[in-house]
């Protein structure tokens, strides 16, 4: 926070002989006296504040901070944005528009949660259908929804399976509605939705003539410009290891990062973990050899699609889908054989105690 300007009130004393003299000094002293203090009043107006709020959404702890003149106006909004978001895209909500789909196999989208469905469906296509929006029946077998964890049986499985083909969800965009041609398909935006809301966020920020935020959404992060004193934003990544320090620090402005890990869902049965982030290809936990993926994007959203599609790819097709896309993403990522290795893009600006491997394009 910059420190506050504090005007020097100047008083004039006038010496004067005559009477009318000493009334035309107080006069002049009068003026100066107010011309000062609408002065300070100027700059303090002018002088950037900031406000901060935490709220709880979508199963998740989220905190807002913006800097400027409008902060409070600015995060205000933001907080009732989340709330519709949320209302609109929540799986436990059953009043929810995805809820709603899910239940009847049919219905109207809002202009949002249209757009979500099309986002997602076009990243199911870039990533050769390792991002799928039709995966909730499998993640409601294993039971990370409700939190009642199970392994399923073989047979359960592939039940699910049989209703991930995305090719059987037909999309009307001039009305947004949208059919499930599969019996029992359902769909989950939950790979993309805070990535989503952490850009409307920005854009929210923005148009209050914020230039300076920093918007954490459960370990979600989006920046907004620098910080107030011209310097980047430092953004520490999570190590997967709870024993550990953070894997590093990016510096960045105007960026999402966003990390996926098996280590934020997951329950342990017979000895065996098993975490949240389910391989469409089989059904089960991926293991490809990664244990954290992160993010680095001007998009929100697919930045958020990204974390989690790279981590089911592993570390070598991974590798490949940066070098195809590398104008739109950076790439942090972490083996199990704890090797770390960062895309070129970003790789001066992280710094971090491991030894790092830069992949380059």
């Amino acid at each position: 926070m910059k420190k506050k300007w504090m005007g020097l009130l100047l008083v004039c004393l006038l010496a004067c002989t005559g009477c009318s003299g000493q009334v035309s000094g107080q006069e002049n002293t009068s003026e100066m006296t107010v011309q000062a203090e609408e002065s300070q009043e100027e700059q303090e107006e002018k002088e950037a504040v900031s406000a901060t709020r935490d709220v709880f959404a979508m199963d998740t702890y989220m905190t807002l901070t913006a800097y400027g003149v409008n902060a409070e106006e600015a995060v205000a909004q933001a907080e009732e944005r989340i709330g519709q978001l949320d209302a609109m895209l929540s799986t436990g909500n059953a009043e929810s528009e995805v809820s709603i789909l899910n239940r009847d196999g049919s219905g109207n989208l809002s202009p949002d949660a249209f757009y979500l469905l099309e986002q997602s469906l076009d990243i199911y296509q870039r990533t050769g259908g390792v991002f799928n929006p039709a995966i909730y029946p499998l993640m409601e077998a294993w039971g990370f929804p409700t939190k009642e964890f199970k392994v399923p049986e073989r047979e359960t499985i592939e039940q699910c399976l049989s209703k991930l083909d995305v090719g059987q969800i037909v999309c009307d965009s001039s009305t947004g509605h949208v059919d499930f041609e599969t019996e029992g398909m359902k769909i989950d935006f939950g790979g993309i939705a805070k990535g989503y809301t952490s850009s409307q966020i920005i854009d929210i920020f923005k148009e209050n003539g914020i230039e300076s935020g920093i918007i954490n959404l459960g370990g979600n992060v989006q920046t907004l410009g620098t910080k107030e004193d011209g310097s980047l934003w430092r953004v520490a990544i999570q190590n997967p290891d709870e024993n550990m320090d953070y894997l590093g620090v990016l510096e960045t402005s105007d960026r999402a990062v966003i990390t996926s890990g098996g280590y934020e869902r997951y329950f342990e049965e017979d000895g065996v973990i098993y975490h949240h982030i389910l391989d469409p290809a089989t059904g089960y936990p991926a293991e490809n050899g990664l244990t954290s993926v992160t993010i680095v994007s001007d998009n929100g959203l697919l930045a958020d699609g990204l974390s989690t599609s790279l981590f089911v790819m592993g570390l070598e097709k991974a590798e490949t889908f940066w070098r195809d896309n590398s104008g739109e993403f950076d790439a942090i990522l972490l083996t199990e054989d704890n090797e770390l290795y960062v895309t070129e893009g970003i790789a001066e600006s992280f710094s971090t105690s491991y030894d790092m491997h830069i992949i380059e394009r």
